[in-house]
Formats: structure tokens, C-alpha cells, sequence
């Protein structure tokens, strides 16, 4: 069986916000696998071991600029959030998404090779790094360009929407990218929902329905028809693509409408849309918390 260390705790519980032993239990179970031990977080304790996807994990600003219809979303990051509050650090992040805009880069690497001001945007980004004493990056972005309307939405700076639609009234693009920033959809529609998302909650329902199985069994209760369990398994995809995909979701500014809907009645269509929120995915350092968790744990076993 694999050792569970206090790092592994440790990193569970940073990414599920589950209690310290549940997230022990969970590896142990899972034999250390730590995607494994996620869906088992999220079958005994569901919304509670979610957080993954939307859990800021580093610092930085996401910023957006739009010229017509070209336009560019862009996220950097920085170490603190004091920096990301600097005014010379959001000159760098808006320039950038002028220059995304402007210039079409191929990547980020293209991006920083890019004029400003009599120096490229990497030469830029140096000398404020050497300013402020504190490193920093353009971590990446997403232009467009369209025949139809840009809206966007910026919640702070941390998060960041930019919508392509078609539609003659700008208040709906601006509504749609709002909606997008407090729902957090991962498709424009449930047929572009990435496969391993769908696969991953299909395995997710699968343990649970296993659970109940087992419970059910140990109780003396009749076992449900493979029929049944198949059905409720479709039924929590569906339910879940529901959830995740933007025109399904509920309005935000009107819960008995779908988005889907309130388009239809403005005569308007989303083609795309681009969301960021700073640091989703980066692991932030958190000092000396392995030690943290060994200590609790230590001290759960006196």
C-alpha cells in the first residue's frame, strides 16, 4: 500500500477544502492516487470537495480590451496581491491585451517579443520586475476577431469574460458575459463539453450509486434493476451537462428563463465566449503547511 504523507494531505485538502482526515481516509482508500481520492471526496462529502476547478491559487489580474470587433483577454501573474493592485503592474496587463489585440501574437513567446515604447513587452515586464522586486509572467490569452459584437465583463481583476455574439442590443452581450463570470459555464453548449469532464462525472455517479448499493444492501433493502441504476446514471450526466453549459443554465437576472431562451426573445446568438480567472489550475505555495497537517495529524492519535 502507498505511504500517505502530510504532503499529500495536505495538497488534497488545498484542492477540495475537505476535513484534514476525511482527505487522509480518501488516499488511503485510494491507494494514493490522487485523482481517485477527489471522486471519493466528492461521493461522501459532494459539493464540499468541488472547489477545485474555481479555488484561486495565485495572484495576478485578467484584462480585457476590445476595438471594434477585435478583441483580447489576457491573464498575468504576480506573486502577491499587492502587486497585482500596482498601477504600473495593470499598465503592463492592459497593454498587453492592446497589443494581443493589435498584433495577432502566435503565443506568449510572441506576445513578449512585441514593441512597447521603444522595448519589447519582455523588456517591459523585466524592468518592473527589477522596480518592484517580485517576479512576474503573461501566463495567457485569447484574441478575437469577429463579424458580429465583443462584450466583456471583469469581475475586479480576477476574473474575466469575453463574448462573441451576434445581436443588436449591447446590453445582452454585456448581460451574457456577466452571467458567464458568477456561473462559471465550461461550454457554450452540452455538445462541447470536453469528454473526460463528462467521463469523470459519469465515474463520480457510478461511485455513488455503488454507495447506495452497499448501503441498501447492508440494510436488508432489494437491490435496484441494472436498468434503474443505468437510468439514474444518465440522468446525473444530464443533470451535470445541464449545470455547465451556458445556453442550459438558468439566467442569473431571470432564473425562469434558461440562456438559451432569453437570446431566442432578444433575437440574439452567443458564437463564443472566453473565461479566466486568475490562478485556476496554478498551485500556490503555502508555507510550511505539510508540517501543519503532520502536527494535526499527530495530535489526532493521542
Amino acid at each position: 500500500m502507498a505511504a500517505i504523507t502530510a504532503a499529500m494531505v495536505g495538497e488534497l485538502r488545498g484542492k477540495t477544502d475537505a476535513p484534514m482526515m476525511e482527505c487522509k481516509k480518501a488516499l488511503t482508500e485510494a491507494e494514493g492516487d490522487m485523482a481517485r481520492a477527489e471522486e471519493i471526496l466528492r461521493v461522501k462529502l459532494g459539493g464540499k470537495a468541488s472547489k477545485a476547478s474555481s479555488r484561486i491559487t495565485a495572484e495576478g489580474v485578467v484584462a480585457a480590451y476590445i476595438s471594434g470587433n477585435v478583441g483580447a483577454l489576457v491573464e498575468i501573474n504576480s506573486e502577491t496581491d499587492f502587486v497585482a493592485k500596482n498601477d504600473d503592474f495593470l499598465a503592463l496587463a492592459n497593454n498587453a491585451a492592446r497589443l494581443v489585440a493589435e498584433n495577432n501574437p502566435a503565443d506568449v513567446a510572441a506576445l513578449l517579443a512585441l514593441p512597447l515604447d521603444g522595448k519589447t513587452l519582455d523588456e517591459v515586464r523585466a524592468a518592473l520586475i527589477g522596480k518592484i522586486g517580485e517576479n512576474m509572467s503573461i501566463r495567457r490569452f485569447q484574441r478575437f476577431e469577429t463579424t458580429g459584437k465583443l462584450a466583456s465583463y471583469l469581475h475586479g481583476t480576477r476574473i474575466g469574460v469575453m463574448v462573441d455574439y451576434e445581436g443588436a442590443d449591447e446590453q445582452v452581450g454585456k448581460d451574457v458575459a456577466m452571467h458567464i463570470a458568477a456561473m462559471k459555464p465550461v461550454a457554450l453548449s452540452s455538445d462541447q463539453v470536453p469528454a473526460e469532464l463528462i467521463e469523470k462525472e459519469r465515474s463520480v455517479a457510478a461511485l455513488k450509486a455503488q454507495e447506495d448499493a452497499d448501503k441498501a444492501a447492508a440494510e436488508g433493502k432489494p437491490a435496484q434493476s441494472p436498468e434503474i441504476l443505468a437510468k439514474r446514471l444518465e440522468g446525473s450526466v444530464q443533470k451535470y451537462l445541464k449545470e455547465v453549459s451556458l445556453l442550459n443554465q438558468a439566467f442569473v437576472k431571470n432564473d425562469k428563463q434558461s440562456i438559451e431562451q432569453m437570446l431566442k426573445a432578444a433575437n440574439t446568438s452567443v458564437k463564443a465566449f472566453t473565461m479566466y480567472v486568475v490562478g485556476e489550475g496554478i498551485e500556490k505555495k503555502q508555507d510550511d503547511f505539510a508540517a501543519e497537517v503532520a502536527a494535526q495529524m499527530a495530535a489526532s492519535k493521542q
